[in-house]
């Protein structure tokens, strides 16, 4: 597939719009399967490298579609990004905690079991996701700190560029984002920008991380997957690492293609849903 291809992607509308924030781009879409609950849920975020110029959400409505019609909800969330007002650091993650915390005051009402919840992102989604894990360990002299996050214990990565500290020069080359838009600028209070920002920096957190990638990626190589998940396994946490043959970077978020045949056992696995 190809950046063209990704652009028109589409799927069916959401069961609902639901805000977590007053700015235009903070809300989740919900897609709730047919029938009675309680429905194991995926959270998805879209990429774009961090930027509106790449689409994002409706993208990821064709496999929100896929998953929903397989009896998982689905929390497609939008975010602010680092051209949007807000977006950036902090804005960007903030929104992560707002439409997570949103999630779980909504489940009940919709059915929606977060005791069966993985979290999977593309590209700059994945980077998002990943961090997700690692939000236990943020220090609470961070902004982003938050108390008694919703516990989110397997992360699927598709394509994402997770490691900042280590990754700039491929987040700058195949994303054309600096840094200081991603995690900040240092400070006294804060001098180390990783800290708080760099998923790898956030281990081990005790979670699952599938990294998967197209073989053809070019814009986050599977040297990239391979490399991340070295890094958590020596933590101590769990990873690996799903290639996906004659795939490019856009293949992964299409219901349609052969590499969503292989992503979507690894989805109902993590959710008990085979045996």
């Amino acid at each position: 597939m190809t950046l063209a291809d990704y652009l028109a992607l589409s799927g069916p509308a959401p069961s609902a719009k639901i805000a977590y924030g007053s700015a235009p781009s903070q809300y989740a879409e919900l897609f709730r399967p047919a029938g009675p609950g309680p429905f194991p849920v995926v959270v998805l975020v879209h990429g774009g490298c961090w930027t509106v110029e790449y689409g994002g959400i409706s993208q990821m409505r064709s496999v929100a579609g896929a998953l929903a019609a397989r009896g998982i909800a689905v929390w497609n969330v939008e975010y602010r990004r680092v051209d949007e007002e807000g977006g950036g650091y902090p804005g960007t993650y903030l929104d992560m905690n707002a439409a997570l915390d949103k999630l779980a005051a909504e489940a009940p009402a919709h059915q929606l079991d977060t005791s069966r919840l993985l979290a999977m992102g593309h590209s700059a989604g994945g980077q998002l996701v990943q961090w997700i894990a690692g939000r236990s360990r943020i220090p609470a002299s961070s902004p982003l700190f938050q108390p008694k996050p919703l516990p989110v214990r397997t992360v699927i990565s598709l394509g994402g560029l997770a490691d900042l500290r280590r990754e700039q020069a491929l987040i700058k080359t195949s994303c054309e984002r600096d840094m200081v838009q991603l995690a900040g600028t240092p400070s006294a209070a804060r001098p180390d920008i990783y800290a708080d920002t760099n998923a790898a920096d956030l281990m081990p957190n005790g979670s699952r991380t599938v990294l998967v990638t197209g073989e053809l990626d070019t814009i986050s190589p599977p040297r990239v997957a391979h490399d991340y998940a070295a890094r958590a396994m020596a933590a101590g946490d769990h990873a690996e690492v799903l290639i996906l043959p004659g795939a490019s970077h856009y293949d992964e978020i299409a219901a349609s293609s052969p590499s969503w045949k292989l992503i979507l056992p690894v989805i109902e696995n993590a959710l008990g849903m085979r045996k």
